[in-house]
Formats: C-alpha cells, structure tokens, sequence
C-alpha cells in the first residue's frame, strides 16, 4: 500500500509586485488586486508573442516552425487559457470594462483558444455539470478507451458549432448564442483571409493552434471528469477530480483543484489548496478522486494507456482510507465505466 501524506506545495497566494506607479494603476482597474498577474500575462503575452508572429510573416521558415509551435502553443497558450478561465468566472476589469472582452479577443487571435470559450464553459457546462445535456460531457463514453476519446473528441470538433447555438437558444440565452457563432465566424473568416497573406504562416501561427488548442482542452476535460459515480454522476465531489502538488499548478493558476472549482466555481484560484485541506473529512466521506504529482493531461493519456497501477501509486489517501494499491485500482476502474443513457442521472448539483 502506498500512503501519502496530505501536504499541499501549490501557489496559496497571488503574486506580489513592487508597490511602483503602474502596479497601482493595473489595480485600480480590477474587481481584486490579486488579478494584476493576469493583466500582466496579458501584456507579456501581447510583447512575446505576438512579434514572434510578425517574423513568420516577414521572413517564414519551416525550421522554424516548430520552435515557435513550442514557444506559442506548448509554454505561452497553457497559462493564457486559465487565465481565461478565472476571469470568465470571477468580476475582472471594473474600470474599462470594455477589456473584458479586448482580453479574451486577442488572446483567442494570439493562441487558438475558442472565442465562444465563455459561452460553452459557463453558459453550458457548469450549468448542466457533465450530465447528459453537457455537451462536452463525459458520461457515456468509456474513459480509458482511446477509441471512444477519438469518438468524443469528433463530436466536439465537428458538431459543437452546431449544438451549442441550439442548446444556448432552447436554454433562452440567445445573446450566448448569437455571441458564440458571429466571433467564432469571425476567427475563421480572419484566418482565411490571412491565408492569401501568408498561407504558411497562416498555417502556422494559427491553423495549428485553433486546432491543437481544441484538442488539448478536449484532452483535459476528459481527464477532468474520468472517474464518475454512477449513482451520482452530477455531483460535483464524484463527476470531477483534483490533482495537486503538480507542475501545472504553479503554471495555471491551481487549476488542478477541479472538484473545488465545481463546487464553487467562482472561488478565487488562491483559495483552492486551503478549500481541499479544509475538507479532507468531506472529500473522504464522499469518495473523492484525488491524485497528486499527475495533471488532467497525463491522467488521460495514464487512462489510455490504462496504466492503473501507476494512478494508484498517485492516488491521495484521505485520513483513515486503508484501501491497498489493489483495491484502489478496482475501485478506479469502477468509476471509468462508460454510463448508458438508460441510466437515471441521479444529479445532486453542488454548485
């Protein structure tokens, strides 16, 4: 059996910055000063990648290609992302409250992120919290088959344009709607025409990553929600995992601490390691998924490869759980199981 001590080495606080001129000015237009550091990834992103950008157009070159594939999308899109994501959950700007959408916007044009991010995140997926209804929902797949992530990840690729509009409409947010489809027509129609610009940099800069981008949020979504109690699978303390003490923690704003996020999804990502320590007798009670030193994207690709014993080695303890490596693995295999439709939902909603 393999035992772990229950100790939390994530980011507790938000940065700090010397107290200067522009530090205050960034403060004085938010909601929470703890959010400077994402106005700060906004800047930085604009001065670093951007320019990047601009070489590939002037002088392209397929060796470098993928140096700035790595630069872009691998090291500079995954914080960019959650950065989204909080500020999409969370009050942001409160002056110029115009930048709340000049954020997204461009960092949507710089990274590939789906400008209807906000729209299919909040407007859809913590309302219907992987049930059924979720289109991103994870329930009646098989969650360590790679074939059924394939399946899962076409659907999303090829129908989400098309069922999101009518989901938002039927659930009466047509403004979501209507939002979600004008800009990510706009995406597109922009990067058709940047084709006749440059259609290699085109393909580069921001084919690829409109694509790869999708498919690692796919990928991480999955992970996400993996593990489901079939009895339950809306609530959020058995539809979701956490992952702490990971690399990604430090890099994306907590964002491994998914169980807490669903249950509160507008907490602060500062608050998130002090919220699981000061429930560790409720997540114990609830049967909780929790892994440390793994994020959502080696847990998918630890399902596909079905490597459960590793996950078990991984697998957080809550006091007094004396389960073996053995028994963790059959339990995890239990929660993996595809959910047919037939099956009562049974959603206890924790939001």
């Amino acid at each position: 059996m393999t035992t772990t001590t229950i100790q939390v080495t994530d980011p507790t606080a938000a940065p700090t910055y010397a107290p200067s001129a522009f530090q205050r000015f960034i403060e004085s237009l938010l909601f929470d000063p703890r959010d400077a550091v994402f106005v700060r990834l906004w800047l930085r992103s604009i001065l670093l990648v951007a320019p990047v950008i601009g070489l590939m157009y002037w002088r392209f070159s397929w060796w470098l290609a993928p140096v700035v594939f790595a630069f872009q999308v691998a090291w500079m899109a995954p914080p960019v992302i959650l950065m989204l994501h909080n500020t999409m959950h969370r009050p942001f700007f409160k002056q110029w409250r115009f930048m709340n959408r000049v954020v997204p916007y461009t960092m949507s044009a710089l990274f590939g992120i789906p400008t209807g991010y906000m729209e299919h995140h909040v407007g859809m997926h913590h309302q219907e919290n992987n049930l059924r209804a979720d289109l991103s929902s994870t329930m009646r797949y098989q969650r360590d088959s790679f074939l059924h992530w394939l399946i899962y990840v076409a659907r999303f690729l090829f129908l989400s344009e098309f069922e999101l509009p009518v989901y938002l409409v039927k659930r009466g947010r047509a403004p979501f709607a209507i939002r979600a489809i004008s800009t990510d027509l706009v995406h597109l129609l922009t990067m058709l025409a940047l084709c006749f610009v440059h259609w290699q940099a085109t393909l580069v800069c921001f084919i690829i990553p409109y694509y790869t981008v999708r498919l690692a949020m796919m990928a991480g979504n999955w992970g996400q929600h993996a593990f489901l109690d079939p009895t339950r699978p809306g609530d959020s303390y058995v539809n979701s995992i956490t992952c702490i003490n990971a690399a990604y923690n430090a890099r994306c704003f907590n964002d491994g601490y998914h169980i807490g996020h669903h249950v509160k999804q507008n907490r602060h990502w500062t608050e998130l390691p002090q919220d699981f320590l000061d429930n560790l007798e409720r997540y114990r009670k609830e049967g909780c998924v929790v892994f440390h030193g793994v994020d959502f994207f080696m847990v998918s690709v630890l399902l596909w490869t079905k490597q459960y014993k590793f996950l078990a080695k991984r697998f957080v303890r809550m006091p007094g759980d004396t389960r073996t490596d053995d028994e963790i693995v059959d339990f995890l295999k239990s929660r993996t199981r595809a959910i047919p439709d037939d099956v009562p939902e049974g959603a206890v909603m924790n939001a």
